[in-house]
């Protein structure tokens, strides 16, 4: 089981980070040991001063697939959640000045909660899915899959042009604007229309 990461996917995301803006979608890899079930609770790493929340829209590959045609992508996913690409800015940001990879700021364990799935069939309008995050009952980042540079058909296409799919495969589909740290003793909690599908504790 793959966890693949859309980066760069909402134009205010982009700018509040001073990135630029990629002409096709940017992918990464999280480790399976970065995934955290069933609303268990986020330990706050000894590694990190600065882990910002990312909340993102989740989908879950059903069935194998390689180089997909956009126009067949939506048979590859069948369930949707929320999940959470939590991020160790501080290291992220120490790699990109000197160049270096940041698979350590992205992939460390239990950077990824995993919200509730939902079938994809709840959501008849894929471009127009609405979710949010609030940190203790305040809401801190708000989306529309809509507002993404890549729909969802694109960004499987796309990575399936470099990697097969598999079942179980992971897609984290990219974060709007409002990332920022967290801290222990918060609360996060994930909405996808107006449904929780996710809670977490930070300890």
């Amino acid at each position: 089981m793959k966890i693949i990461c859309i980066g760069r996917n909402y134009a205010a995301h982009i700018q509040e980070l001073n990135s630029a803006t990629p002409s096709e979608p940017v992918f990464f890899l999280k480790p399976d040991t970065a995934l955290l079930l069933r609303n268990r609770p986020f330990y706050y790493p000894t590694f990190s001063n600065e882990i910002h929340h990312e909340v993102e829209l989740v989908l879950k590959v059903c069935k194998l697939g390689k180089n997909i045609q956009p126009h067949f992508a939506h048979t590859y996913y069948d369930e949707i959640t929320l999940g959470l690409d939590l991020t160790a800015r501080d290291l992220q940001d120490n790699a990109k000045k000197k160049g270096l990879p940041w698979t350590l700021s992205k992939g460390f364990d239990q950077s990824a909660p995993l919200g509730k799935f939902l079938p994809i069939t709840n959501f008849p309008d894929t471009g127009n899915i609405n979710f949010h995050l609030d940190v203790n009952g305040k809401t801190v980042q708000s989306g529309n899959s809509g507002l993404m540079l890549f729909s969802f058909n694109a960004i499987l296409s796309s990575i399936s042009q470099f990697m097969t799919l598999r079942t179980g495969d992971l897609i984290f589909t990219g974060t709007p604007a409002g990332v920022g740290p967290i801290a222990i003793g918060d609360k996060m909690e994930a909405y996808l229309e107006g449904e929780k599908v996710l809670s977490c504790l930070v300890k």
